[in-house]
């Protein structure tokens, strides 16, 4: 039996294992060549696994040879495969830049104990996105959040403690909520292999602890996933921890949630269940529209760029939920897009902070005048992000705005493609906040940036480059999509 068998076990496994043993060696240095080993082989084995579900249709791997749906299965199909692509190239961009930022904002001795939380978040989102089992989502997520928790209390800042704590709070509330959801699933169904799941529903759908178990799964995942107004452990968390940790946890963890919601939605409860006997679609259209609007609001009048880019995912996400509330392909696949392009798009600017932090000292608006000038390349790779998440054509942001006003024209759903493109004025108003500090305000005197590692700048470059590859070329990422959108409308399997 050759490796490629054994691919969909490994892709969880080797960061499984690199974790501990980066406690063993204890040496940065050591752990750090161990975690980017570990996140390049993750990228490479959901690179292979993306290419076998392209040529020869769903990957499915019993664990232990016990045959789903009786033993744990993890399973590979178009959307899981996208998503592992997304955790694992995300990490492994991050990770060579990680070790640049840390030095400068986590303590020398905790370095070894970062690789090693990193490396456990990213096998809990891993996992999360290959395995087809309800309760192994759980496990799984509860060592992507705690591992989290761990990596924002690193943060020099004080603040980082109490802003670990409180996502310690609301993400406990909403692993407490789903694990009673897939309790109430398992009751009904006998089952916790998702597929098996979402045959046997049909069978007990609209009875009271079906939908007690989607009500109580829609508001569990929606903290995970900052929806709003669940988004309050979100500002504070990015704000507060190690840059690394918020360009990872900002581009992959959020991401994840909107899969598992995606996943149980239309792979369990089924599409009929969630938008054709409740009122789903209205809610998630006033939710969405309450992020893209006041987040991005709020956003406008903060004076630090990381809680400025905090609040604007929260209005991000708000684009995602507004795809899922069409109920159609081109919604879904504009989801899924974002699911991309804000991921790619965040992560870039996350780490351009980093950048600034490093070289300045700081990532307030009061740090940064004249940075245009002092840093020439560094202002204009967060402005080109920028335009991304405001949606100017020729980047990756400008693909999901598209889809999703085809999808409010789809519907005939006029006002929608205004509020759509007001957004992303109210989008404009920030971004152009840093516009104006950084090109129209002289520099400060008595700050004088230090030299931007090499180590930190080539990852960084590598995002920005995406954001743009994904704006002029939507093969990469919107083929992909549509091909996992007609997957959830055909019934998640």
């Amino acid at each position: 039996m050759s490796i490629a068998t054994h691919l969909p076990a490994l892709q969880v496994v080797l960061p499984l294992l690199a974790a501990p043993l980066t406690v063993l060696l204890r040496r940065p240095g050591l752990a750090f060549l161990v975690a980017v080993a570990a996140s390049w082989c993750a990228l490479a084995i959901a690179l292979a696994l993306a290419l076998q579900v392209h040529g020869s249709g769903v990957i499915s791997y019993p664990i232990g040879n016990w045959p789903p749906p009786i033993g744990i299965e993890y399973r590979v199909d178009a959307l899981s495969s996208a998503m592992l692509v997304l955790v694992a190239g995300i990490a492994s961009v991050v990770l060579p830049f990680a070790r640049g930022s840390i030095e400068r904002e986590v303590p020398a001795a905790q370095h070894y104990l970062f690789y090693t939380m990193f490396l456990l978040c990213m096998t809990g989102l891993l996992g999360i996105s290959i395995t087809g089992d309800a309760f192994n989502i759980f496990v799984f997520l509860e060592i992507s959040s705690l591992s989290t928790y761990v990596l924002i209390a690193l943060g020099r800042d004080k603040r980082a403690l109490v802003a670990a704590y409180q996502y310690l709070i609301m993400g406990t509330i909403g692993a407490t909520f789903i694990v009673i959801a897939i309790g109430l699933l398992y009751l009904m169904t006998g089952t916790l292999n998702l597929a098996d799941m979402g045959r046997r529903i049909a069978a007990v759908n609209g009875t009271r602890p079906v939908l007690a178990a989607l009500a109580f799964l829609t508001v569990g995942v929606s903290l995970k996933l900052a929806l709003f107004p669940l988004h309050q452990w979100l500002p504070n968390a990015y704000a507060y921890a190690p840059t690394a940790v918020s360009a990872f946890v900002a581009a992959t963890a959020t991401k994840v949630a909107v899969y598992v919601l995606l996943r149980f939605y239309f792979g369990v409860f089924g599409e009929a269940q969630v938008f054709g006997r409740l009122p789903m679609e209205q809610m998630m259209l006033v939710l969405a529209l309450a992020g893209m609007f006041v987040a991005s609001t709020i956003a406008i009048f903060q004076t630090d760029l990381k809680r400025l880019f905090a609040y604007s995912s929260v209005g991000q996400i708000g684009y995602i939920v507004l795809g899922l509330s069409f109920d159609s392909a081109t919604g879904l696949t504009a989801s899924i897009v974002h699911l991309f392009n804000h991921g790619v798009t965040k992560g870039a600017i996350f780490m351009l902070l980093g950048i600034v932090v490093a070289s300045v000292g700081g990532a307030t608006l009061a740090r940064v005048h004249g940075l245009g000038r002092l840093m020439p390349w560094t202002s204009a790779g967060i402005v080109l992000a920028g335009l991304s998440l405001i949606g100017v054509p020729g980047t990756a942001g400008f693909v999901t705005k598209w889809y999703l006003v085809l999808a409010a024209l789809e519907q005939g759903q006029w006002w929608l493609v205004f509020l759509i493109v007001a957004s992303s004025l109210v989008s404009l108003m920030y971004v152009w906040r840093f516009v104006e500090v950084a090109y129209f305000r002289e520099p400060r005197k008595d700050i004088a940036p230090a030299a931007v590692p090499r180590s930190m700048a080539v990852p960084t470059a590598v995002l920005l480059v995406a954001v743009v590859l994904f704006g002029l070329d939507t093969h990469y990422t919107v083929d992909p999509a549509i091909r996992a959108a007609e997957m959830l409308l055909g019934g998640g399997r």
